[in-house]
């Protein structure tokens, strides 16, 4: 590994730590070296607030001038809530200023190295960047695409049910699958499900992990038949979301939004995902999970609305023609239409196992 891959990982390291922290912004990381000294280092930590290289700067103090500065994403070269990173490194006097991967958003991409070049100092660009490009995987999708990034999880036994033919579904996989579930809801902004899972369990939806952060809660429900005692309209522990069509019920519609509901009626008799999504995007929601059943499921993926799919798999056979599985809809005709998945990951979680994948798109994309 060279010292410019040392440093970077370090910094790459900083900014991990901070996921689902600092949504809608990106995940950075920031390390400055004097010599051989590592003089200051810092993360992004929260929108808004001071950006990786400030805090990476102010920690550095003088030793900043003549210094080499790591960072995880280009400097930032306009102004928004905070003043533009490039010019602060140019101020404290850094020699050298080593990038992992340009802004993704092609309105500022490449602005903040030509600050820093224009300057005088030295740029490098592309160290580390497919691992920088991989953690920002949500911001790269939402900032070009105004949408979220979507991720499907599952939990199935190994013949892809989710309960039995009694519609018995607790629990299908181990405690440690669980809590790993709550910490995707921690790393997202929002969670999705249908009212049918709302009706069948009443879940709360929330991320129940030490210091979590619950995500917006997002009910699809045609007709407003959502409980007013349930979880999500009574707990407090979180925005409720409830998307609805034409066929919404007024008086329910009243009834929510005393509770503190937020009820979005869409001008159609059904409820796509493209327009809600879309709504999403423009409330700023830059990362959404969904938790549903088999028809919601299939209508994201048929979409192709699924960025990511993460299935949690137990080692149990239920069976059953009648028993549900995780995925309805229509369904391939052929079976080279199936959606393949690329860049698997596999791994153990508690007696389980844990399948990351990205569906392989053909064609333009909803």
């Amino acid at each position: 590994m060279t010292d410019h891959s040392y440093y970077m990982e370090l910094a790459l390291n900083q900014a991990k730590a901070m996921k689902g922290q600092t949504d809608p912004n990106p995940l950075v990381g920031c390390v400055i070296v004097n010599g051989s000294r590592i003089v200051g280092i810092g993360s992004h930590l929260k929108a808004g607030e001071a950006h990786a290289e400030v805090h990476a700067l102010r920690m550095a103090g003088e030793h900043a001038k003549g210094a080499t500065m790591y960072v995880t994403l280009e400097p930032c070269s306009h102004h928004g809530r905070t003043g533009p990173c490039a010019e602060a490194v140019v101020r404290a006097g850094v020699a050298k200023v080593v990038v992992a991967t340009l802004d993704p958003n092609p309105v500022v991409s490449g602005n903040g190295v030509a600050i820093l070049k224009k300057a005088g100092i030295e740029v490098i660009t592309g160290i580390c960047e497919q691992e920088s490009v991989k953690i920002n995987e949500v911001f790269n999708k939402y900032i070009v695409t105004q949408r979220p990034f979507v991720s499907l999880k599952v939990g199935s036994s190994l013949d892809g049910k989710i309960a039995t033919h009694t519609n018995s579904s607790k629990w299908i996989t181990s405690e440690e699958a669980r809590t790993d579930v709550h910490r995707l809801r921690h790393e997202n902004m929002a969670i999705l499900t249908g009212i049918n899972t709302v009706l069948e369990d009443n879940p709360a939806l929330t991320a129940r992990i030490p210091n979590g952060k619950n995500p917006i809660r997002i009910v699809l429900d045609s007709t407003l038949k959502i409980p007013l005692d349930c979880q999500l309209v009574k707990d407090n522990k979180a925005e409720t979301w409830v998307f609805t069509t034409s066929r919404y019920n007024e008086e329910k519609k009243e009834l929510l939004e005393a509770n503190g509901v937020h009820v979005i009626v869409l001008e159609r008799d059904y409820i796509h995902p493209v327009e809600v999504l879309d709504y999403m995007g423009k409330k700023n929601i830059s990362s959404l999970l969904v938790e549903a059943g088999a028809t919601i499921n299939a209508s994201f993926i048929e979409h192709q609305l699924v960025d990511k799919l993460v299935v949690y798999m137990a080692p149990k056979l239920v069976g059953g023609q009648q028993a549900p599985s995780f995925l309805g809809g229509t369904g391939a005709e052929e079976m080279q239409d199936a959606i393949e998945l690329n860049n698997l990951q596999v791994e153990t979680i508690g007696s389980d196992l844990k399948i990351t994948g990205y569906p392989v798109i053909h064609g333009e994309k909803n």
